[in-house]
């Protein structure tokens, strides 16, 4: 067994274990954590399979901007722990069930899944010839081209994400003076100013 070889099971098992650990962990906050080691662990298995860009791309985009803001979210939010593991405890049969009933579809899927004849060359004439065009510029052509409707739509689910987030963090606090700048860009100065003719030693 090569080099390469023992970084790609070293990477598989870190992914495989730290995305049980996301869902397994009690702490949201552990569970984000764990989610950025399996992004970074993912990155490398990009540089492995020679797309440096994608391991670029997933290192700045989800590492430094979605799981840290999922990452603050999380630590923003007011959860009582306790009433969660209640309600999780009340639940937990039919999840148990659920999952039980996925897991035989995936064994199924798994025992009964075969590999049509084409597929290899179907899936390989998708990318050119890396030695005529660079994967970075592959890349672009598939998702500014082909594919151009589907990627605006990701960062469609991406927006709408980022505004329920900041609507989940939202805390509206009563007897606080907010400025309406509305208000204020639509008042008449007229209205809002008197001029008083005040003599002198006469007073207000």
């Amino acid at each position: 067994m090569g080099i390469a070889d023992f970084t790609f099971y070293a990477f598989a098992i870190v992914i495989v274990t730290a995305a049980l650990l996301v869902v397994t962990a009690r702490n949201p906050v552990h569970s984000v954590l764990w989610l950025i080691l399996c992004f970074l662990s993912a990155a490398g298995m990009f540089v492995l399979l020679g797309a440096e860009f994608m391991a670029m791309l997933l290192i700045i985009v989800y590492v430094g901007a979605v799981a840290v803001l999922f990452l603050f979210v999380v630590m923003m939010l007011d959860i009582d722990f306790a009433a969660l593991k209640g309600e999780m405890a009340r639940y937990f049969p039919i999840a148990s069930l659920v999952g039980l009933v996925l897991l035989m579809q995936l064994a199924l899927l798994y025992g009964s899944w075969a590999q049509a004849e084409g597929a290899l060359g179907l899936r390989q004439a998708v990318t050119p010839d890396l030695d005529e065009v660079h994967n970075t510029k592959a890349l672009g052509l598939i998702l500014y081209d082909q594919y151009f409707i589907l990627f605006q739509l990701s960062g469609l689910i991406l927006l709408v994400a980022m505004i329920g987030a900041i609507l989940l963090t939202l805390r509206k606090r009563e007897n606080v003076k907010r400025q309406d700048v509305v208000a204020q860009m639509h008042r008449d100065p007229a209205k809002a100013m008197e001029l008083k003719d005040v003599k002198p030693g006469q007073g207000l």
